[in-house]
């Protein structure tokens, strides 16, 4: 399987599972049976939105869905029936050192689902601890390999949080991180991980907010051949403005693909929801309304 996929690709992602449980909850310690299909309704809430941004334009070849089987199992198995492009997650949740989700058994449990893409959600810093970085690598090389032997996508969510130096350099200013140090610390990071056998397909990206840090990043996930690799904006929570503006700097740069907006798109209806402020339909329609928006803008920025 060559390296790389280059076709529109805008994710709805909702494997989020400790901030369903934390967050939106207010759960911890071990889920109840009722708390864990509480979890699955929630989820269920965002594919049924999924499917209507489809039935109202969105394209079904190019928009696909991001969930865990811990709470989306049936969902997974469903939008494979149906064609949909799923995306399953391997790592586990909330934790600083990327770890799979299901130990050494994480093989079998990727091909109980036979999900499009496998997705690694990994924090990595390349100034941080060198044998933490090693250790993750090691295991990201595993997972690329493993992938690829099964004919599958793999996307790799680059998260690059400052270390306590860095934060100490810039006195805890987190704009001027990530407009002044992060778009360099995320291109050397992508460098390093292809440097040790680490081969994402598509590399998710968080905001930049300048489009030479866009260019800069295309130009490293594409280097010495791998010119068919993608990359797509992650919207990090952040409010709609600024998820808008991202989307809008990245549409016009050449090998940024598309997107994979979750929080922003899905969390201020499930809370109306929770709190019995708004009906399911309305939820529903909702999350379907600022999905079907992040493609639109994607679409028209790209076009411009």
């Amino acid at each position: 399987m060559t390296i790389g996929y280059n076709k529109p690709l805008y994710i709805l992602p909702f494997d989020h599972r400790s901030s369903f449980e934390k967050g939106l909850f207010g759960w911890t310690g071990k889920l109840t049976e009722e708390q864990t299909e509480k979890i699955a309704q929630s989820k269920a809430v965002i594919y049924d939105a999924f499917k209507l941004s489809v039935d109202k334009g969105v394209s079904k070849e190019h928009s696909g869905i991001l969930v865990d089987p811990q709470f989306g199992a049936a969902i997974l198995r469903d939008a494979r029936t149906n064609g949909y492009i799923t995306c399953m997650p391997s790592e586990k949740s909330g934790q600083a050192e990327f770890q799979f989700e299901y130990g050494s058994d994480y093989e079998a449990e990727i091909e109980k689902f036979n999900p499009n893409f496998i997705k690694a959600l990994v924090r990595y810093n390349p100034e941080d601890d060198a044998a933490l970085n090693k250790r993750q690598s090691e295991r990201l090389k595993d997972l690329s390999e493993t992938a690829h032997k099964h004919s599958r996508f793999f996307m790799f969510e680059l998260l690059v949080p400052p270390t306590a130096e860095q934060s100490e350099r810039l006195k805890g200013n987190q704009n001027v991180y990530d407009t002044k140090l992060r778009p360099a610390l995320m291109a050397a990071a992508i460098q390093e991980l292809q440097n040790r056998g680490v081969e994402p397909d598509v590399w998710k990206i968080e905001g930049l907010d300048h489009r030479e840090d866009c260019v800069e990043i295309v130009k490293v996930a594409q280097r010495d051949g791998r010119g068919d690799v993608g990359c797509i904006i992650l919207g990090r929570g952040s409010n709609a403005e600024k998820v808008v503006e991202w989307l809008t700097i990245a549409a016009t740069v050449p090998g940024f693909i598309g997107f994979a907006v979750g929080r922003t798109s899905f969390w201020d209806p499930l809370v109306a929801l929770r709190d019995g402020k708004v009906s399911r339909e309305k939820a529903v329609e909702d999350i379907a309304d600022r999905f079907m928006k992040w493609t639109q803008v994607f679409m028209d920025a790209a076009k411009a």
